[in-house]
């Protein structure tokens, strides 16, 4: 097993590790968690020692073997293939014996190469390699392509199908999911289901995590704490934890007063200074318990629209795709005809390259439709959050330097105040305080940037929202905000996502993206993760039995066939058909209770808007009455003060009566008549 006794970790100054020590056991899988900068990419780092601890001890079986993710950028014309089976270290090694024999002419070197190669694998090698790539998303035209003619992100999963090929007894993952979308999330969570050695996986998708993990490590304040189960059973166990600990804090801070109280009172009286200095003895003995430190959670949330047209938008018989630079018109998606109605929350499914992208960014106008028409309601504000949008930010401007821009962009037309503080605090409420509001944009985190992104959107308060995998790099607390965020957004929301817990929590229907058409999926995440594996079995057969000349046909057609045909089976039918009826019906109670509650929650911000004003003027009369004044003008002041409270008094009593109210409205909303 690994072990990690008494172990402490320093990056420069930063104490990352403290006198941790923890146990892995062979053959677990084990979720790695805690808060960004926590040090668990370190942790890993250390594991490979490419980092080596500066107290303590770690252990390490010398004979495991052990795999990770390359996260260098693979610069070679290697065909694809070729660049994952050298993954396999074992394989490379004995054909370079096999081939040092041949050129000794040693036949006996030669039988024990072959006789080595054979325990090692060599029969099917490549058909392994091909089946990784493919399952992570390739084609079968792209399985003899070279490395670099793929981007960045094909590359890194290439790293990622090269360390799957390696034979190892522990695997270690730092956020593998990031580059992958929905199709090759899967596939990679059944493979892992099936590996047999030590995993340790770094993710922020909870439910990748809860799949395949069974052990949760949890770095906070420097120490690691093991807990049994997936990442949800650790959430549990770490509420009831630290709601203990909160207990047992407030109880001691409860004696502690207790005792000091009888300090205070006695310690000058001689007949009780000796009951006192036991008492502050026993003071100084006292194991202190620490209060439960919660983080500040990061929250926010979507300004209600200024208006819900109704349709949001009406596409007429459209070709979707883009402009080749010979400007040739490379058609994605032909004859679509779909109508985007407000309060939808519809999620984008498909597999990579079918055109879900294309979809999106056609509707957010960052491309013009190749036939048909789009026609916009009166009145649509659209909230795009690009796959690449990260990469637009101005790496040498600041967040507050965006803000001031997009202000001047959108101009006075705008319902927000588009002042330097008001902006300010706006990027406030998305944790951007102090000197991180002219802090350059290209010294930032992945999830800085995305959370500048979001403070943008919201700011343009729109009635829109179309989000390209927006949790690429937001860690779990940033989801959660953002989950809660669309649920609580009284507009209509289109999603692309790889993030099933997101998708689950957000979208009410689906639509399928493949063969050059959109079409509703009348069925829900699992029934498509099911198509997915089939697919990707289907694929794997193919790339192991078919010839050349089939691989050349099967490069011109697209890899994901329209799923409605799967289902034969009555039972089936019926329960996806009940599945769609369900999420409509959970469509309409939305805008229902949007309808009902929004009168509601209109007060309730005007309510807040007055109460903010009147605490700023009581303040202001407070400080007056403070100071020497006339006669006349004191009593001026006491009678604004005294009116001030009792309109405050009102209001406040106004707002419990709304809140309970809205309460009432969502109970019935869920409970039913």
């Amino acid at each position: 097993m690994i072990t990690l006794k008494n172990l402490s970790l320093r990056r420069g100054s930063k104490l990352l590790l403290d006198q941790v020590c923890v146990s892995i056991n062979p053959g677990e899988s084990i979720g790695l968690v805690g808060r960004n900068g926590a040090g668990k990419s370190t942790l890993l780092a250390l594991l490979t020692r490419q980092l080596h601890e500066d107290a303590g001890d770690l252990f390490i079986p010398p004979q495991w073997r052990m795999a990770q993710v390359e996260q260098t950028m693979p610069e070679t014309a290697e065909p694809a293939t070729d660049f994952v089976l050298r993954g396999d270290s074992r394989l490379t090694e004995l054909r370079a014996a096999l081939e040092k024999a041949q050129a000794d002419g040693d036949g006996m070197a030669i039988a024990h190469a072959y006789g080595d190669l054979t325990d090692a694998g060599e029969h099917d090698a490549r058909p392994r390699a091909q089946a990784l790539i493919l399952g992570l998303g390739f084609k079968l035209a792209e399985l003899d392509q070279p490395v670099n003619s793929f981007s960045g992100g094909w590359r890194m999963r290439l790293q990622l199908a090269r360390a799957l090929m390696s034979p190892s007894d522990l695997l270690l993952l730092d956020e593998p999911t990031n580059h992958l979308d929905l199709d090759a999330l899967v596939w990679l969570e059944t493979w892992l289901k099936r590996y047999t050695g030590t995993l340790i996986v770094i993710s922020h998708d909870r439910e990748f995590l809860d799949a395949i993990t069974e052990v949760t490590l949890h770095i906070d304040n420097a120490r690691i704490t093991r807990y049994g189960g997936n990442y949800s059973r650790f959430e549990e166990l770490r509420t009831q934890q630290l709601e203990l600990q909160q207990a047992s804090w407030a109880k001691q801070q409860d004696r502690i007063a207790h005792l000091q109280k009888f300090i205070d009172r006695f310690k000058a009286k001689a007949s009780k200074a000796r009951q006192a200095q036991s008492r502050v003895k026993a003071l100084e003995r006292m194991e202190k318990i620490a209060p439960m430190l919660a983080s500040a959670d990061f929250s926010f949330g979507f300004k209600e629209p200024g208006q819900l047209p109704n349709p949001m938008l009406a596409i007429a018989d459209a070709a979707f795709g883009y402009t080749g630079q010979d400007r040739t018109a490379n058609t994605v998606l032909r004859h679509v005809n779909r109508s985007v109605l407000a309060g939808q929350r519809i999620g984008i499914l498909g597999a990579n390259g079918q055109g879900k992208s294309t979809l999106v960014k056609t509707i957010a106008r960052a491309m013009q439709p190749l036939a048909g028409q789009i026609t916009e309601g009166k009145g649509l504000v659209i909230g795009y959050f690009a796959q690449q949008e990260l990469d637009l930010l101005r790496p040498a401007d600041d967040p507050l330097a965006h803000m001031l821009r997009l202000a001047k962009d959108i101009g006075p037309g705008s319902r927000e105040p588009a002042r330097e503080q008001d902006l300010r605090n706006h990027l406030g409420r998305f944790n951007f305080s102090g000197d991180m509001v002219r802090q350059t944009v290209g010294t930032m985190s992945g999830g800085e940037k995305a959370r500048l992104v979001l403070a943008m959107i919201v700011w343009q308060r729109p009635n829109l929202l179309l989000l390209d995998e927006p949790t690429n790099h937001l860690d779990l607390a940033t989801r959660e905000a953002l989950t809660m965020a669309l649920n609580e957004f009284e507009g209509t929301v289109l999603l692309v996502s790889h993030d099933r817990a997101l998708l689950r929590a957000v979208c009410d229907e689906f639509w399928l993206v493949g063969r050059g058409v959109v079409a509703p999926f009348d069925g829900d995440l699992d029934d498509y993760q099911r198509y997915l594996l089939d697919e990707a079995k289907r694929l794997r057969e193919q790339a192991r039995l078919a010839p050349e000349t089939s691989v050349r046909a099967e490069a011109t057609a697209a890899p994901i066939a329209a799923p409605a045909t799967r289902h034969t089976d009555p039972a089936v039918t019926r329960h996806t058909a009940a599945a769609a009826t369900q999420r409509k019906l959970d469509a309409q109670a939305r805008q229902q209770l949007a309808d009902k509650t929004r009168p509601l929650n209109q007060q309730l911000q005007q309510i807040d808007q007055r109460l903010a004003l009147l605490s700023t003027e009581r303040s202001a009369l407070e400080q007056k009455l403070n100071q020497a004044l006339p006669a006349t003008e004191i009593a001026a002041c006491g009678r604004r003060l005294k009116a001030a409270n009792a309109e405050t008094a009102r209001l406040e009593e106004r707002w419990l009566e709304i809140s309970a109210a809205l309460e009432e409205i969502s109970g019935a909303t869920v409970n039913g008549p």
